[in-house]
């Protein structure tokens, strides 16, 4: 049995002092983990069903796969910001994925699922089809090199953003450009033709980025994710937004 409350791991970033903590939660039992940046609380394994929709809602805009005509799996993801890992091993869940890269600015982040002090950390640092990179994804998405050091102007079948609070409410100024038409233009070269661009929010669908997406991608549409909140006793709401380029 676990103590109510352990402080796994403190260290100071360029972005803030973050820390993952482990509490047991009372009603329950279970472990509880926990991200914060600062003050700002910034995941719980609480509350993992927007970040699983993310996933989800994301790869179900791309075709299936019939497995006795292509038995090997196609698609390549990438997705921008670890945390505790559930939209990677959603992503890894889909038979499709042949492979995953994983982009977080934070080393120390990627050194949690590495070292194992994270519960989904061992499922994805032992996946062959999985890599963990640390880089900066907004830097990396504007750049004509692209989403993967190894391999410059790299395309994929479907980038799963999980980083920001929101397109209004960013961690850091300069992610703000990447809401922007000309963000969205930039990432959306580095996808496939027909490829996904999937964004998590804490929000709810806004206007004014939608339009944005409209006027980047041909089909795109914001799905509102419903999911209990016991801390809050009723349910609370995130946002995914999943916009398609043309096939």
């Amino acid at each position: 049995m676990s103590a109510r409350f352990e402080e796994i791991d403190w260290r100071p970033t360029a972005m803030g002092d973050i820390s993952l903590r482990r509490r047991r939660d009372p009603v329950s039992g279970i472990d509880v983990y926990e991200v914060k940046l600062g003050d700002e609380f910034l995941m719980s394994s609480l509350f993992t069903a927007g970040e699983i929709a993310l996933t989800e809602l994301g790869l179900a805009e791309l075709p299936d796969v019939d497995p006795k005509a292509e038995p090997e799996a196609e698609l390549d993801v990438v997705v921008g910001g670890l945390g505790l890992g559930y939209t990677a091993v959603a992503a890894l869940d889909d038979p499709r994925v042949r492979s995953l890269t994983v982009i977080d600015t934070l080393a120390e982040v990627i050194d949690w699922h590495q070292r194992g002090l994270v519960p989904l950390g061992a499922r994805l640092s032992s996946d062959p089809r999985c890599r963990l990179v640390q880089g900066d994804f907004f830097a990396m998405a504007a750049d004509s090199r692209g989403l993967d050091p190894e391999e410059p102007g790299r395309r994929f079948h479907a980038v799963l953003l999980d980083v920001d609070h929101s397109p209004r409410h960013v961690l850091h100024p300069r992610h703000a450009a990447l809401y922007l038409p000309a963000g969205l233009r930039a990432l959306a070269e580095r996808l496939h033709p027909g490829g996904v661009f999937a964004l998590w929010s804490n929000d709810p669908p806004d206007e004014q980025f939608t339009s944005v997406l409209a006027e980047v991608f041909p089909r795109s549409a914001a799905h509102v994710v419903d999911f209990d909140n016991p801390l809050q006793g009723g349910t609370s709401t995130n946002t995914v937004y999943v916009a398609r380029t043309e096939p």
